[in-house]
Parts: C-alpha cells; sequence; structure tokens
C-alpha cells in the first residue's frame, strides 16, 4: 500500500497539462495531498502549499508521489537529486511514469539504503487474459474524447460520484496512473502488453448485477496518432452499453501533435460508435462532457447549451456544474 499523505512532486513541469497526476489528486483525494514541491522554472501550480522536503515531512507527508505525466513518461535527470533526497529524508517515492523507479539503479540504493519503498503504479500485476468479447452481465459506461487529457477521468468520477448520489450502482474503474493512485486499484492499461489490452478491460469490469454500472475511465483518443491504441481496447473490451464524449473546446491541436487539428464531437461519435457496436450492438451515445476550465461562467454554461442544442444530447462540465444530467441519462437505457 501507497503511504499517506503525499507531497506532490511537480518538478519542472513545463505547463500545467504536464501535472494532471497532481491535479487529480488534488480534486479528487486533497485529504491526501499536504501540499507540492516545485523545482525552479515550474510552470504548473495545482494550488497546494509550495512546501519544502523538510517542510513537507513536518506536515506529516509518507510519500513523495511523482506528479508530472511529460510524453514518453521518463525520470528526468534534473530530478534525481530530489528524490534521492527525499529517499534520505524518510519519504517513501510513487510513480506512475513509464521510466520505472525500480530501474534507476541510483534511486533502488538510495532506497536500500534508507530503508524506504519505490511504488511503480504502472506495473501491471496480474496475467491479463486475451479477450474473448462474451457478452458481460451489468452494464458499463466508457468516457472518451476529442483528444488525451481532456477530461476523461474527471468525467467518469464525477459521473460515479453523482451516481452513488441517487443511490444507482456504480464502480469507477481506473485503467491510468491518476485513477489508480486515487482510487488505490485498477489497471494501467497502456503499460499492458498490447495483445492483452482488451482483456484487461474484460478483467477489470467483470459480470455484476444487472442494474450496476461500471464507468471506466477513458484514455487517449480514437483520433490521436500515438495513442488510439489503447482508445480502442478500451471500446472493445469494454462493451460498454454507453458513451459519453469528452471535449475541450478551447483547445485546437491534439496535444503533442501540432499539425493535427483536433476533431467535433461528431467526428468522434461517428467513428467510436460504430466500433463499439462491433462488441455491443446496443450501444448508444449518452451524453457530451465539455471541459470548460479555459471558459468564464456564462461562457461556460452557453457554450454547453449551444452543444447540446446542435447534438440532441446532455451537455455539461461535470466536474464545474455537476454530472447528475448525464446520470439521469444512463438511468433511462
Amino acid at each position: 500500500m501507497i503511504e499517506t499523505p503525499y507531497l506532490l512532486f511537480l518538478g519542472d513541469a513545463p505547463d500545467q497539462l504536464a501535472a494532471k497526476v497532481a491535479q487529480g489528486i488534488k480534486d479528487w483525494r486533497p485529504e491526501n495531498a499536504v501540499g507540492q514541491f516545485r523545482m525552479p522554472g515550474c510552470k504548473a501550480d495545482v494550488g497546494l502549499t509550495d512546501m519544502t522536503l523538510e517542510e513537507g515531512k513536518a506536515a506529516g507527508a509518507r510519500t513523495l508521489v511523482i506528479g508530472v505525466a511529460n510524453r514518453g513518461g521518463v525520470i528526468s535527470q534534473a530530478w534525481k537529486d530530489v528524490l534521492i533526497e527525499a529517499l534520505g529524508m524518510g519519504y517513501d517515492l510513487a510513480s506512475g511514469l513509464h521510466n520505472l523507479l525500480a530501474n534507476e539503479g541510483d534511486l533502488v540504493a538510495a532506497s536500500q539504503v534508507h530503508g524506504q519503498t519505490l511504488h511503480d503504479v504502472r506495473v501491471p500485476n496480474v496475467q491479463y487474459p486475451i479477450a474473448d468479447g462474451k457478452k458481460r452481465t451489468g452494464k458499463r459506461v466508457l468516457a472518451v474524447g476529442t483528444d488525451c487529457s481532456i477530461g476523461k477521468m474527471y468525467t467518469a468520477l464525477a459521473l460515479d460520484r453523482a451516481m452513488q448520489e441517487k443511490g444507482m450502482k456504480s464502480t469507477f474503474r481506473a485503467t491510468g496512473q491518476t485513477g489508480i493512485l486515487i482510487t488505490g486499484a485498477g489497471v494501467p492499461l497502456d503499460a499492458v502488453i498490447a495483445d492483452f489490452m482488451a482483456g484487461a478491460v474484460e478483467y477489470l469490469t467483470p459480470d455484476n448485477d444487472a442494474d450496476h454500472w461500471d464507468i471506466i475511465e477513458g484514455q487517449g483518443s480514437l483520433y490521436h496518432v500515438s495513442y488510439s491504441g489503447v482508445t480502442l481496447a478500451l471500446i472493445h473490451g469494454g462493451q460498454p452499453d454507453a458513451l459519453i464524449v469528452c471535449h475541450e473546446p478551447t483547445r485546437k491541436t491534439m496535444r503533442g501533435l501540432p499539425e493535427y487539428k483536433l476533431p467535433t464531437i461528431q467526428q468522434v461519435i461517428d467513428l467510436a460508435l460504430p466500433l463499439a457496436r462491433v462488441a455491443n450492438p446496443a450501444c448508444e451515445v449518452a451524453g457530451i462532457s465539455i471541459n470548460t476550465q479555459h471558459l468564464g461562467e456564462q461562457e461556460a454554461l452557453d457554450y454547453c447549451a449551444k452543444v447540446e442544442a446542435e447534438m440532441g444530447l446532455p451537455t455539461v462540465d461535470p466536474f464545474r456544474h455537476g454530472a447528475g444530467r448525464l446520470a439521469e441519462a444512463l438511468a433511462k437505457l
């Protein structure tokens, strides 16, 4: 078990989106985070108190969590001095990066000398099966997006909260490092061998009560040439009964791919729904989630109303305004 509370390490994150792991923990498990540690030049801020390692320890932090999700998931050499110092002060380290803590000899040596634990969240700990496509009992909803890092996890967590408040049966199913750090369980899907990704999603969302909803955290985007494979594995392995389409209206190009324009919501529906119906012919699009963090309050409301009128589907920012209407849409299916 990863010991809480955490000090969230933002390192030298180049922008706010690069610190999405730390932001997710702060927004959904604020009781687990005592503060943030930022290196010179860091351009991200998740709104917690800036602390030194000493101050974090004094505040009770047990684990330094690498809250940065950079392209390629690498442990920067620029971070090493801080990470080794933290181990020497009695911190455990936790990371969801592809570049594993356990593969860094200097970090392993420091952890052994000081008796601390290295937690690599992005390491599959189950031998997942190959997907067989057999229909499972229970219901499932999957968030799909016009891009990666666009609000699919926030949508799923907000939807789970709203469904629980309405007395509906639901479970958030984490498929990425941030979701796993927030909930303590899940499948690090993009670290699973490709042939077993869809089977891992089947494993994550087994047979359940007929009225129970598994809310599957989305990953990547079918339109993102770097990460489309993980999205398709979620669509086929999840066999969703419903899709929620996620979009961020101020983003013009794909994350990390400036030469690729963002698809429209309708383009995502036109591509994702036929693919979902390969595994579940009854799948429907239940609603649209808009990430309005860069819009003013009235702008956000007006944009959601505009999209709803155009698409004929309930459209909300589930983090800003609640996911109740999305939960109600699922209840009707």
